[in-house]
């Protein structure tokens, strides 16, 4: 009989489930809705993975990150799990083609952004699917009240309606009670579980570090901290300028931001991953679904807007349960800023029709038009032309998206085109006047279906290595191919992309539901006054706070952030001065310490000369000798 621990230890090679993944498994192949709420680096695939493995028929993901999509899928591949993604970067022709397999029976998971959920395409081919579970990852978006709501997960109810009697796995990082509530009720769920992990890190130390200089004391901070590290910053060009000035006081460094190139981005990672780069300064496009577990610190150089992008991102460091800092770097001005944010993030509806405005006319788009389409669409470029405010410009996208007039993707990768658009003797005239191109047409016509009638998804390395040239070769080809008629060729973009979910709109009457706008603005501002409190609270644990805002109200005081180091009992700080005035000149047998300081509870210097421990400042070797660590 096959079981989750079988299925686990052939595929994953692990010897046992991570506490609560076996309980979350069991609850799905029992057939029950289950809400998993688990932290980064909690082993939420798992949960979905293995009971998708066992159960009859094909599981069916919904994910909003197409990087993640990709990563997932080529580790079950390699694991020998055929897998398939249908994202916004493929064409009419290639998500035709995976529908097939998936109706055929050729694929065992399928995942799909939320966009594709109501494409007439996907529609079509749905009800020939033999789907046996539905997965939706990240399902904190499907909230109004989360803190990032993407309308299409809303369609995904209307899928369930089509899959009666399939179970639905929901998983998240980080949902308040009031967006769990609402990931149920927007779901549907029937007979269900709630799994919900705690958010305390007994290895991660939370602290907020006041002070006028940042730079200095982020320099300080890695100089202290040894190992892996990640940066935060709110801007792209602070990534760059931090990253240098780290250089140059010998930290090896790099930058990561969005507006890299798709492969300067695998570059850096790769590099940072496999720890040739030491500290990545990054804007927050990076590490999600990035598992590195050995990140000893993660600093946030500028303060998130809230406590659940906070969680997120610290919750990058100590995945492998050893020593970990989190530290946010606050500025005496940083306060009044974050207070400001709901204005900024929220601007008036006449604001936000004014750059809709300006956004058609930039891409000089007509009323009635664009559904369905992709333009490029340089976020400087505008800003220089119609609005100089480039922060308005990327809250208003925001605004727009959630709206569900367009979708604004700064990442995309659209692969090159090629259709075949002339005749059959056309072509073999073309063949014989240019011999050197005939090697790739052929190649182009076996390897690609359905190249002679549409335009299909086409990959130049691919190409490059079928037919033994150079990847230019290639281009320069198919842009011969194109300029003779043979072809019509759209190369491929890595440009940020404005896609129109619907048809442009007359800026005048353009929706939006004013009464659910102002809601969301009262609830942003609550999130905001939220981490300001995390900010200026300096008594209660750090931990304690994260855990109950997000509902878990049973948490101990972590003992290592900076509010329960400062708050210690007096007794107890004038001990650990004691025990490291006594380890100043030499190490000392621990029987003869514990004589020394005998005026004090023998427990009480035990568990502070463990916690010392704990913290690396001091050392007891085999032999029970206590040592200052310098």
């Amino acid at each position: 009989m096959t079981t989750p621990l079988n299925i686990l230890q052939h595929y994953w090679q692990h010897k046992a489930f991570r506490p609560m993944q076996e309980e979350i498994i069991e609850t799905v192949l029992a057939e029950k809705d289950c809400l998993a709420l688990l932290p980064t680096g909690g082993g939420k695939s798992i949960c979905f993975q293995v009971p998708g493995l066992i159960r009859d028929g094909l599981c069916l993901v919904i994910s909003p990150l197409i990087a993640l999509m990709r990563d997932q899928v080529d580790s079950l591949n390699e694991k020998g799990i055929p897998a398939a993604a249908l994202h916004s970067g493929l064409d009419y022709v290639a998500v035709r083609s995976i529908l097939q397999q998936c109706t055929r029976g050729d694929f065992k998971f399928l995942y799909v952004s939320p966009e594709r959920l109501e494409s007439e395409l996907f529609q079509e081919y749905l009800p020939a699917m033999d789907i046996g579970l539905l997965a939706v990852d990240e399902a904190h978006c499907i909230s109004q009240w989360g803190y990032d709501f993407r309308p299409p997960y809303l369609r995904i109810a209307a899928i369930r309606k089509e899959l009666p009697g399939v179970p639905l796995i929901a998983l998240t990082a980080s949902a308040t009670p009031a967006v769990q509530e609402d990931i149920i009720r927007q779901l549907q769920f029937g007979e269900h579980r709630v799994f919900r992990k705690s958010f305390l890190r007994p290895a991660l130390a939370y602290q907020v570090q006041l002070t006028d200089h940042k730079i200095p004391a982020l320099i300080r901070l890695l100089q202290d901290t040894k190992g892996s590290a990640i940066v935060y910053c709110g801007t792209r060009k602070q990534t760059r300028d931090i990253a240098r000035h780290l250089q140059l006081q010998g930290i090896s460094a790099d930058w990561y931001n969005a507006g890299l190139k798709e492969e300067d981005r695998q570059t850096k990672e790769q590099s940072w991953l496999h720890n040739h780069t030491r500290v990545m300064v990054c804007t927050n496009a990076f590490g999600m679904g990035i598992d590195k577990p050995d990140v000893r610190l993660v600093v946030h150089y500028h303060i998130p807007e809230t406590l659940e992008n906070y969680y997120q991102e610290a919750g990058r460091a100590g995945r492998d349960e050893q020593k970990a800092t989190a530290v946010l770097l606050c500025q005496p001005e940083d306060p009044q800023l974050l207070a400001a944010l709901p204005d900024k993030r929220y601007p008036p509806i006449s604001v936000i029709q004014s750059v809709y405005q300006s956004i058609a006319d930039y891409l000089q788009l007509p009323v009635g038009s664009g559904e369905g389409q992709y333009f490029d669409f340089d976020l400087q470029a505008f800003s220089s032309h119609f609005e100089p405010d480039i922060v308005l410009i990327i809250n208003v996208l925001k605004v727009l998206e959630q709206e569900g007039h367009i979708a604004f993707e700064e990442n995309i990768f659209l692969p090159t085109q090629v259709g075949f658009i002339t005749s059959r003797s056309v072509l073999e005239d073309f063949e014989q006047q240019y011999p050197t191109i005939e090697p790739l047409i052929k190649i182009l016509l076996r390897t690609y279906q359905g190249i002679a009638d549409n335009r299909v998804s086409v990959y130049e390395k691919q190409l490059a290595r079928l037919a033994r040239i150079s990847v230019e070769q290639v281009n320069q080809y198919l842009l011969q191919m194109a300029s003779f008629g043979i072809i019509e060729y759209l190369p491929q973009k890595q440009t940020p992309q404005l896609y129109f979910r619907l048809n442009r709109a007359p800026a005048k009457y353009l929706h939006i539901d004013r009464d659910a706008y102002l809601e969301k603005k009262k609830r942003y501002t609550e999130r905001v006054n939220r981490i300001l409190g995390y900010l200026e609270d300096t008594s209660t644990c750090r931990s304690t706070q994260i855990g109950q805002y997000f509902g878990d109200n049973d948490q101990q005081r972590c003992g290592i952030c900076d509010n329960c180091l400062r708050n210690q009992p007096t007794s107890s700080r004038t001990l650990i001065s004691l025990i490291q005035t006594q380890l100043a000149t030499d190490s000392i047998p621990l029987p003869a310490l514990i004589q020394q300081l005998k005026s004090f509870p023998e427990a009480q210097i035990r568990e502070a000369l463990q916690w010392m421990q704990e913290e690396s400042l001091i050392h007891v070797d085999e032999q029970g000798m206590v040592k200052a660590k310098k």
